[in-house]
């Protein structure tokens, strides 16, 4: 099983960056995907999640109106889509795929919003 996270980077506050998560080794279709991020010092925190489908997504309130988070299913891969980046988005950000009791997570990949 491997999730791959890509897309990270340095942007200006006001910015956009566009997330990737590759996933292989499971039903990738049958899994919930979600995001999460990991600033320096804090806990890690959800930030969006679609259902396995794609028909039902939901947005921590921090990112809702600014973030928007689709998937693949053919392709097998999740995405976020980061508008109006702010400061207080630079974390390492996460996938996790969840279906039951069985959930996977990606390696992270960093994202920095500063001038």
């Amino acid at each position: 099983v491997q999730l791959v996270e890509s897309g990270g980077g340095l942007v200006q506050p006001g910015g956009s960056l566009k997330l990737s998560c590759a996933a292989s080794g499971f039903t990738f279709s049958s899994y919930a995907m979600m995001w999460y991020r990991q600033a320096p010092g804090k806990e890690r925190e959800w930030v969006a999640s679609i259902s396995s489908a794609g028909g039902t997504t939901n947005y921590a309130s921090s990112v809702k109106g600014r973030f928007t988070i689709s998937r693949d299913n053919v392709k097998n891969t999740v995405y976020l889509q980061m508008n109006s980046l702010k400061p207080g988005d630079t974390a390492v950000y996460y996938c996790k795929a969840l279906r039951g009791g069985t959930s996977y997570w990606g390696q992270g990949t960093q994202v920095t919003v500063s001038s």
